[in-house]
């Protein structure tokens, strides 16, 4: 009689652990596919609205991964299901590189417009500047240069002779269309003015940058 309770006592012992085990595996099973699906329907949105709310898409990812990557620890053979997380996670990876690229065109595109009334193309070509308002646009950028002139980064101020160097290229085919000698003299004295504020104020943004490194 004792055997018989001993062999039903394991019988019941290996019903409660096969059933944990069950529940383990369904429990990660169903977590791992909501990270998929998480994942899925992320990459099926377009990148320019995902980069508008990436901090929130980030996080609800964070939370989601991180739940299944717990329920897949308590498995015993864990092999297949981490082939899936990495394959999934590498998914995101590649769609949130694409997102980076996206809003950093934003910041940059963002950065370029706030120097003129006119909005820049990334071809940087300022079709819409002519010899009857080229004057004005080169008042207007180096007008808003010296004013933001303490704010600007290494990199900003990289951008910005860059934005220079194509507006200057404007104005080489602007001259051949009749600019006025009047408007030419204005625009020295203005190039003039930036060259200055630029070699003066990015050598000061690189040192105080280089100061923040060291501390």
């Amino acid at each position: 009689m004792k055997n018989i309770n001993k062999y039903l006592a394991l019988i019941a012992l290996a019903v409660i652990v096969t059933s944990c085990k069950d529940e383990k595996q369904e429990l990660a099973n169903q977590k791992v596919e909501e990270f998929k699906m998480y994942v899925d329907s992320i990459n099926q949105v377009a990148i320019e609205k995902t980069s508008e709310n990436w901090e929130i898409i980030q996080a609800k990812y964070d939370k989601t991964r991180m739940d299944a990557q717990e329920a897949i620890d308590q498995l015993e053979n864990k092999m297949d299901m981490d082939s899936i997380m990495l394959k999934t996670n590498n998914e995101y990876e590649e769609y949130k590189a694409k997102v980076i690229l996206e809003k950093d065109a934003i910041v940059r595109n963002n950065f370029r417009n706030s120097f003129f009334s006119e909005k820049v193309n990334d071809d940087m070509k300022f079709e819409w500047v002519n010899k009857d308002n080229i004057a004005d646009v080169y008042s207007n950028f180096v007008a808003t240069v010296e004013k933001n002139k303490a704010s600007y980064s290494r990199e900003d101020w990289d951008e910005i002779k860059l934005i220079y160097e194509a507006l200057d290229t404007r104005k080489n085919t602007v001259e051949k269309e009749g600019l006025s000698s009047s408007n030419n003299i204005k625009i020295a004295g203005l190039k003039i003015k930036f060259s200055t504020m630029y070699q003066i104020n990015r050598v000061s943004a690189k040192s105080n940058e280089n100061e923040e490194a060291k501390k």
